[in-house]
């Protein structure tokens, strides 16, 4: 490549051998595009993907698995989890980062669809902060009763539980992770769409819910379906519906519950962005690597183990995803009353 000065002399002495360079230049750029051209996340760097969840769970599994099938297109990917807060610790890690596309991180249904809702204050805004990449999975959550609390009160549908619940008001119970968890949005929900009443009783965790509904201290409860299937499988509990829009794969005999009262939906999910000032072409870029690794069949299959169902979208399809997310969010964190402050 010719300096300066050595082009400003060229232009002086011959204007067709100039035109001629320039020419010359333009055809390299265009047939050699990568001669000229950077990649947008710069190559050698190591990309850190920020999960706001303590390690071993769903979210910290299928981040883990991801940042191992990307290393051949991105290079190294640690994941560093920066739990607290119901996620907000971690989301704002996020949000604050350098907009250079080695920092990415995860965007939960709790982070960017539940919490704006439920904190009296966020130390990030969901709605600008953030550059979508690509959602990644989302997982069923299912209505389930304690199996012999279903056979004493002869429940075998969703249709029975909500007769059963509208001729005896107030006998019924259901149990969550706590107040504003995904299982007690869900359960006000069904609720109010439904025209029943059942007293929610929250627990410190997922965990604590379902060994209370396990014994019988409560009647039923929304679980994450890979969280209860052990169970379901072995007659412990017994799966009413689904909460996806239509029926699993993972139970395909079980109806969603959108079957008897249109329109619900309410599921897990969680995918992957950067800093609202990423540059473009760095989220084409790293929307392109791990939208091929979520449509891998190897993790495909790796997603089943979790009963999660990966979803490949664009940067604009996540991002008006999340959009509404928020917006059904609001009015059902709000009807149930729960806060956080």
């Amino acid at each position: 490549m010719k300096n300066n000065d050595e082009i400003f002399c060229l232009q002086r002495r011959s204007p067709l051998a100039f035109a001629g360079a320039l020419a010359l230049g333009a055809l390299m750029a265009a047939v050699v595009p990568g001669a000229l051209a950077q990649p947008a996340v710069p190559a050698g760097k190591v990309i850190r993907l920020i999960v706001p969840y303590a390690p071993g769970g769903p979210i910290d599994v299928t981040a883990r698995l991801m940042a191992d099938s990307v290393k051949n297109s991105l290079g190294t990917v640690i994941i560093e989890n920066r739990p607290g807060a119901g996620g907000n610790i971690g989301a704002d890690a996020i949000a604050k980062a350098t907009p250079d596309g080695l920092t990415i991180g995860i965007a939960a249904v709790a982070t960017h669809a539940i919490n704006p809702w439920l904190y009296s204050k966020m130390p990030y805004d969901a709605a600008s902060d953030f550059a979508a990449i690509t959602q990644m999975v989302r997982v069923p959550n299912v209505l389930v009763m304690n199996a012999d609390t279903a056979r004493r009160l002869n429940i075998n549908t969703l249709a029975d539980l909500i007769r059963y619940a509208k001729a005896n008001p107030a006998k019924l119970n259901y149990a969550s992770g706590g107040n504003g968890s995904a299982g007690h949005l869900a359960g006000e929900l069904f609720k109010a769409q439904a025209g029943i009443f059942a007293l929610h009783i929250p627990y410190n965790g997922g965990n604590p819910a379902q060994l209370a509904l396990l014994s019988g201290q409560v009647d039923f409860n929304f679980d994450n379906l890979a969280t209860a299937s052990g169970n379901i499988k072995s007659g412990k509990l017994k799966a009413l519906a689904v909460t996806t829009a239509s029926r699993s794969a993972f139970l395909p005999d079980v109806p969603a519950v959108s079957e008897t009262l249109k329109g619900f939906e309410i599921d897990t999910w969680w995918g992957l962005v950067a800093p609202a000032a990423t540059p473009r072409d760095v989220l084409a870029q790293l929307n392109q690597a791990f939208v091929a690794a979520l449509k891998a069949p190897e993790n495909k299959a790796r997603f089943t183990t979790l009963m999660a169902e990966p979803v490949a979208s664009s940067p604009e399809q996540f991002t008006a995803f999340m959009k509404n997310e928020r917006a059904k969010y609001e009015k059902v964190v709000k009807a149930s009353g729960a806060r956080v402050d």
